[in-house]
């Protein structure tokens, strides 16, 4: 009998740092726990492996009718527009499985709102990394990218946050596009006490790159990656949900 549960392969950019596959590792496991009626796994676009094809290839051998691919990503920047969809398309013409794409967790205009829309899950996740300090400004730290609609999400999500907490908040790069994360910092004044959100899934290079550099300029305290955060886990079951309601409305 050919099996029931739907395949959900997580699709991460991949990196040279050990750290950011057990991250992805992680989020994966708490996503498979949260879901038992799924078959989890985690996948990478570079780096470590295995590569979304083989995991989608082993799913199709393994009798599975039907996957969703989720893009770990927070914009949909160049791997969300072109890397990820050309996995899936790959996918649809060799495997004879119905492989559907999800949206990536960052905020991405679509034609049922104004704008980027950015999920409460992902603030609440945002939120509950930030460290115990007392702060009156904010910097949202991110990996960066030349891509200016993506960056306007980033944007968009650092204003949503900010008024979460109720305090100005701006967004650092920590490649691609300025600012630093040492200038966002600066940019509210010696006397501020500012706290450094992350915007990122996993440590890494960059990461630790916009640590370091926002440190120098006397943040008070930087938040942890996403990693496997509940919210996060919660965003991942979301995404899964509506590309299948989607495909239901389609059917």
């Amino acid at each position: 009998m050919r099996p029931a549960r739907l395949g959900v392969v997580l699709v991460a950019h991949g990196s040279r740092d050990p750290r950011a596959a057990e991250a992805t590792s992680a989020l994966a496991s708490a996503v498979a726990a949260a879901h038992p009626e799924w078959e989890v796994h985690a996948s990478y676009l570079d780096h470590a492996g295995p590569r979304p094809l083989d995991v989608l290839r082993w799913l199709a051998t393994a009798g599975h009718r039907r996957a969703v691919v989720v893009p770990l990503l927070l914009t949909a920047a160049y791997h969300g527009k072109v890397d990820v969809p050309a996995v899936v398309r790959s996918a649809r013409e060799q495997l004879g499985m119905e492989v559907l794409l999800a949206d990536v967790l960052g905020p991405s205009a679509g034609p049922l709102v104004d704008g980027p829309f950015v999920d409460g899950l992902l603030l609440d996740g945002l939120v509950r990394r930030l460290p115990a300090a007392d702060f009156d400004a904010a910097v949202l730290i991110a990996a960066g990218t030349r891509d200016a609609a993506a960056r306007a999400t980033v944007a968009e999500a650092a204003s949503a946050l900010g008024a979460r907490l109720g305090v100005p908040c701006t967004v650092a790069y920590a490649s691609a596009a300025p600012p630093p994360a040492a200038d966002a910092v600066a940019s509210f004044g010696p006397a501020a006490r500012v706290v450094v959100a992350s915007y990122f899934l996993a440590p890494g290079l960059l990461y630790d790159n916009a640590v370091a550099s926002a440190l120098s300029a006397g943040a008070v305290a930087v938040a942890p990656p996403l990693t496997d955060a509940p919210e996060l886990v919660a965003l991942v079951a979301r995404r899964v949900w509506s590309v299948l309601a989607r495909r239901l409305v389609a059917a």
